[in-house]
C-alpha cells in the first residue's frame, strides 16, 4: 500500500477536505438535519477515494510526459515504483467504491457521483487541448463543499455554493502560480496551461484577480450566517495567505513555487475550516 500512498499524495488533499468538513457541519447547523457519525464517515471515504482516482488517473495518462519533464520524471510510474496498469487498476477501484459509498448516503448524492467523477478524472485531459485547465482542477476540489452539504441535506443551497466558488477561484489561482514551473517545458511539448499562454508576468496577475474574487466569495455568507467575530478571524488568515504566496512569487524569482503551493495555501483551508468550526462552537454553546 505504501507505493500507492505516494503515488496519489494524501498530502494534497489537505486543500479540498477543510472545505468538505465546512460543507458537512453547514448542513448539520443550518438545517434541520441533525449530526450523523456515519454520514461523516461516508463523507470522508468519498473523499479519499474521489482524490485517489482523480490523482491516480493523472500519474496514469501524464506518464509518458511525466517521463520528458526533469521536474516529474521521478514520479512512481516513469520511475518503476508503480506499473501503469496497477495505477489504472488503482482508479477503476475506486471509481467503483466512490460510486458505492455516494448510495449509502442518499439518492441525489448517487445520481450525481458520475458527474463528480467525471470533472476530477477530464482534468487530467486538459492541458492537452486548453490552458483553461487550471479552472478545471479548481472546478474538480470545488465539489467537496456542496457535495458534503448534499450529503446531509439531500438538497442544494446557495451558501454551500458560495463555498464552492471561494475553492474554484483559490485553487485555480495558486494551480497557475504552481504552473510557473513548467512554462518551458510546456512550450515545448505543445502543452496548454495559463503561463505558457501568456507569459509568465501575466499569468502571475490573473492569479491575483482569480484570488481576489476567492476573497470576495468567502466573504459572501456573511449576507446569510450571523457569525462570531471566529469566522472573520478565518477570512482574515485565509486572505493573508493569498496575499502572502504572491509575495513570494515574483515574474524574476519563482525559487519559492513550492512554499506558495503547498505550505502556504495548506494553512489557509486547515486554519479557515478550524476557526469556521470554533464559530460554530460559539454560535452554538455561548450564543454569540
Amino acid at each position: 500500500m505504501k507505493k500507492y500512498f505516494s503515488l496519489v499524495l494524501f498530502a494534497h488533499s489537505v486543500f479540498a477536505l477543510p472545505f468538505a468538513m465546512i460543507g458537512f457541519f453547514l448542513g448539520v447547523t443550518t438545517t434541520d438535519h441533525p449530526f450523523n457519525w456515519f454520514i461523516l464517515l461516508l463523507v470522508l471515504l468519498c473523499m479519499v477515494f474521489a482524490r485517489n482516482s482523480a490523482m491516480a488517473f493523472n500519474r496514469y495518462l501524464d506518464r509518458d510526459i511525466d517521463a520528458k519533464n526533469p521536474r516529474t520524471n521521478m514520479r512512481d510510474i516513469p520511475a518503476g515504483k508503480v506499473s501503469a496498469n496497477e495505477a489504472l487498476l488503482f482508479v477503476i477501484i475506486n471509481c467503483v467504491l466512490f460510486i458505492i459509498t455516494t448510495a449509502f448516503i442518499n439518492r441525489l448524492c448517487l445520481y450525481l457521483s458520475p458527474v463528480a467523477l467525471f470533472v476530477v478524472l477530464f482534468y487530467s485531459y486538459t492541458k492537452r487541448f486548453t490552458a483553461l485547465c487550471h479552472m478545471v482542477l479548481g472546478l474538480g476540489l470545488s465539489l467537496a463543499p456542496i457535495g458534503a452539504y448534499i450529503a446531509v441535506t439531500g438538497h442544494f443551497n446557495i451558501v454551500p455554493i458560495f463555498y464552492s466558488l471561494t475553492v474554484l477561484f483559490w485553487v485555480s489561482g495558486f494551480d497557475i502560480i504552481y504552473a510557473l514551473q513548467d512554462e518551458d517545458f510546456d512550450k515545448e511539448e505543445k502543452l496548454h496551461s495559463i503561463p505558457s499562454a501568456i507569459g509568465r508576468k501575466n499569468a502571475l496577475r490573473l492569479s491575483e484577480v482569480l484570488h481576489f474574487f476567492s476573497a470576495v466569495s468567502v466573504f459572501l455568507p456573511i449576507l446569510y450566517i450571523p457569525f462570531s467575530w471566529a469566522y472573520f478571524v478565518g477570512v482574515a488568515f485565509f486572505c493573508s495567505m493569498l496575499i502572502y504566496q504572491h509575495l513570494l512569487v515574483k515574474p524574476n524569482d519563482i525559487s519559492k513555487v513550492n512554499r506558495a503551493f503547498a505550505t502556504t495555501n495548506g494553512f489557509a483551508s486547515v486554519i479557515f475550516a478550524v476557526c469556521f468550526l470554533v464559530d460554530i462552537f460559539l454560535r452554538t454553546y455561548f450564543k454569540f
